[in-house]
């Protein structure tokens, strides 16, 4: 390790270089690598300045990084080819603003459609109210009764000026799934009573309202996954007492029974009697093509294709993780190098918190209630590889119905939740209000927790997340009654937060780049170069450049459905046009909208560009 005090003789030299050559850091010194010259491949490494302080311990394995000894991140610069080692910091914890402060509608199902840039928030029509009525006639006829049900349950939500425009839904979207597809258009399934066989479409053109194809599936489904596959079709897994699973129909089509395909493993992780805890089991297209689905505390691969299991991971002991013990997950990013010529490129999975196996019964059956803590530990594992094994760490605090946010930069936001009870109406207390930063290393050495500030809204049973074009962070939801209400514990939550990361510092601002959408391109064909073009206001240092493509998830229950981020290979960098490698098929990134970010020193660009990947 380089000393401190090396880093303080040298710390002038690195400023009167800044200064000369017209790249002065004060708070900032980081590299990525260069993947066109023999360093150090890129990494996801972030921002140089953030404090990781109240980190969890790591585990047996895990390096412990410098920062945490030192109080700072130790970090490269690259000057006239000679390293050159100094401590930067930053104590910058985000910050919390208050977007809306009535939706309407509380976020149960929370999606940012591509383009319009409108964020879709739903319900459940069995609440029969929310905080909005529809504008006008005619009503919502109550399934099996003469009521009129006259008030709205679906919006669309202008991410940057907060109007709202309210959708008419049918048939009842509780606890339902779903995707976007190649078009950008949510392809929603399942829900409650009627809405159970349902798919549901909801266009991005100008005026379209959802679309409604009852009993489109062979299985009724309610609490399931849907996954995107390679060639852009949909699978829709589990649910309430279908632990089976289905190709999601096309448009107008229904499947029969013999369409539906029983899958003894969501029998066998099935805890009894009413338990479960295999509900929105997490379920990735895996970089080789098959399907990685968790549920409860086991996970197996499932080739789509002959629909056989192919291998079986370890158990992840300490209890359950899926509903409703309700852990979070997220597939971790995948990271492409336009030197390699890999037949798999590695991804790994992070499911992070959960709790017992038994926390839901004594929360719901017993009286007095009782809560049971949450866990406390994160777990990673090669989802790649046939010995793949878990690797945990532990988070600064236990966490149940959180979410797990992958943001630009490639590190993991742990946002939402409580530290104990279970999923369900009034099962979980002690609010978990501090969202928890996971520095991602791509190696798995020193990646690390910090804590962030704390919201003052409690976002528990039902909330949700959604990543925005600017980098910030949407929170909604937390509805843990069944309906809207407002004189409880935890009242029905319609305020709708954005949550600015670590890498918002504004003494950072001057490292957001500008993407200069009209000079580059927008649609990209699997392995084509294409250019995105940033705007110049300075040198850059072209091995600090980093570019992301994430593709936005369907986020309900502490689940997000085919969220994924790619980092790209950088071929070529010139007077701010970069040369780019797309993916090089569907499994590695499935057809169908992103968001392309240009980060500069762990910062991400002011503003995404929207691509689509075609089949």
């Amino acid at each position: 390790m380089v000393s401190i005090w090396r880093g303080f003789i040298i710390l002038p030299l690195l400023f009167v270089y800044g200064n000369c050559q017209g790249l002065l850091f004060p708070n900032l010194f980081h590299h990525f690598g260069n993947p066109m010259t023999g360093f150090e491949a890129p990494r996801f490494d972030g921002p140089a300045t953030l404090v990781a302080d109240d980190s969890g311990s790591s585990a047996a394995g895990d390096d412990v990084d410098s920062a945490k000894q030192n109080g700072g991140s130790s970090q490269t610069l690259l000057v006239e080819g000679l390293e050159r080692v100094v401590e930067a910091q930053t104590t910058f914890k985000g910050s919390w603003e208050l977007f809306v402060e009535n939706s309407g509608v509380s976020a149960m199902h929370l999606v940012l459609l591509p383009k319009i840039d409108q964020a879709l928030i739903f319900d459940a029509t069995v609440w029969k109210k929310s905080k909005l009525k529809l504008p006008g006639p005619p009503c919502r006829k109550v399934e099996g009764t003469n009521e009129e049900d006259c008030w709205c349950h679906s919006i669309l939500l202008d991410v940057e000026t907060g109007n709202i425009k309210p959708l008419r839904i049918e048939h009842d979207t509780w606890c339902s799934s779903g995707a976007l597809d190649v078009n950008g258009r949510l392809i929603s399934t399942g829900g409650f009573g009627n809405g159970s066989d349902t798919v549901r479409i909801l266009d991005i053109a100008p005026n379209s309202d959802w679309i409604e194809y009852p009993g489109a599936l062979g299985n009724g489904r309610w609490y399931a996954t849907q996954v995107t596959l390679a060639d852009g079709q949909f699978m829709v897994f589990g649910g309430r007492g279908a632990p089976t699973y289905e190709f999601v129909p096309s448009q107008g089509q229904k499947n029969t029974r013999n369409e539906v395909f029983d899958f003894k493993f969501l029998v066998e992780t099935h805890d009894p009697p009413k338990i479960e805890n295999n509900l929105y089991p997490f379920v990735y297209l895996s970089t080789d093509g098959n399907l990685f689905i968790f549920a409860n505390n086991r996970s197996v691969l499932l080739n789509p294709n002959n629909r056989q299991i192919v291998h079986e991971f370890p158990v992840l002991p300490n209890g359950a993780r899926n509903y409703p013990a309700s852990g979070s997950s997220c597939l971790l990013p995948i990271i492409l190098n336009p030197n390699e010529n890999r037949r798999v490129i590695p991804a790994e999975v992070l499911v992070c918190g959960g709790t017992a196996h038994d926390a839901y019964p004594k929360a719901e059956d017993m009286r007095p209630k009782v809560f049971v803590p949450g866990n406390t530990d994160c777990a990673r594992m090669d989802i790649t590889k046939r010995n793949g094994k878990w690797k945990i760490n532990n988070m600064p605090s236990a966490r149940l119905v959180g979410d797990a946010v992958v943001l630009p930069t490639g590190d993991v936001l742990l946002v939402n939740g409580a530290k104990t009870g279970a999923a369900g109406f009034d099962n979980a207390r002690e609010p978990n209000l501090n969202p928890v930063l996971y520095k991602f290393k791509s190696d798995g050495t020193g990646s690390k927790f910090t804590v962030m500030n704390p919201s003052n809204i409690p976002r528990m049973y039902h909330s949700s997340f959604a990543v925005l074009p600017d980098g910030k962070i949407m929170i909604a939801g937390s509805n843990t009654n069944p309906g809207y209400m407002d004189n409880v514990l935890f009242p029905t939550e319609v305020r709708v937060e954005k949550f600015s990361p670590h890498y918002l510092d504004p003494n950072l601002a001057q490292f957001r780049q500008e993407i200069v959408v009209e000079q580059s391109d927008n649609k990209v064909k699997y392995g084509q170069k294409f250019t995105v073009q940033i705007r110049l206001g300075g040198a850059i240092n072209e091995t600090k450049l980093q570019v992301t493509i994430y593709s936005p998830p369907f986020t309900t229950h502490g689940v997000a459905m085919n969220q994924r981020l790619v980092q790209l290979g950088i071929l070529e960098f010139n007077n701010g046009k970069l040369v780019l490698q797309a993916p090089m098929n569907g499994n590695i990134a499935p057809p169908g909208y992103y968001m392309l970010f240009v980060n500069y020193n762990g910062v991400p660009c002011r503003r995404s560009m929207w691509i689509q990947i075609m089949p």
